[in-house]
């Protein structure tokens, strides 16, 4: 029935234009909503880690911990004991709240569990931190980065990489 009203001049671009706004909302919300998420995995890792180190708990409190949280939670993922272990390990690798504030909560969780599995230097951790958020990287990507050691081969050759990273459109190969 909706098909055989004729659409009103202006019609299409107002459509056209609330669908770009609520598919910008849609990303803006996720972002944020991943934010919090690895600013309170930080925390709650923070808090078993201090705990841990200050109060001499051990490692059978996680497993606990992970059951009464489950408990409490049902149907929510995310509070396994593998799940609280890569949060303490996150808190440990970053310590300062504000370069996690600042920098680390822009990437999603998946890109931290390969950082903190793949780089055992604090270094190397970091730089590829910055370098994922700077150039937008998926997960694949960074995988990609570490493996072939971008940051060991940045600066000993010449290189355009960071100068077709920042384009926005693609190159187009040359006809010869």
């Amino acid at each position: 029935m909706a098909d055989l009203i004729a659409l009103p001049s202006g019609y299409s671009e107002l459509l056209q234009e609330l669908k770009t706004r609520i598919r910008g909302a849609q990303v803006q919300a996720a972002f944020a909503v991943s934010r919090e998420l690895i600013l309170l995995y930080w925390s709650i890792g923070r808090d078993v880690l201090l705990r841990q180190e200050g109060q001499g708990w051990g490692a059978k409190v996680i497993d606990r911990l992970a059951q009464d949280l489950q408990i409490e939670f049902p149907g929510v993922e995310g509070f396994s004991p593998r799940s609280l272990k890569y949060m303490r390990a996150f808190a440990a690798a970053w310590r300062d709240e504000a370069i996690v504030q600042q920098v680390a909560a822009q990437l999603p969780w998946g890109h931290h569990m390969v950082l903190l599995d793949r780089l055992k230097q604090p270094a190397q951790r970091e730089w590829y931190l910055r370098a994922a958020v700077e150039y937008g990287w998926s997960r694949n990507i960074l995988v990609l980065q570490i493996k072939s050691g971008l940051q060991e081969r940045e600066g000993k050759a010449l290189t355009n990489f960071q100068r077709r990273c920042r384009r926005r459109t693609p190159i187009s190969p040359s006809r010869s």
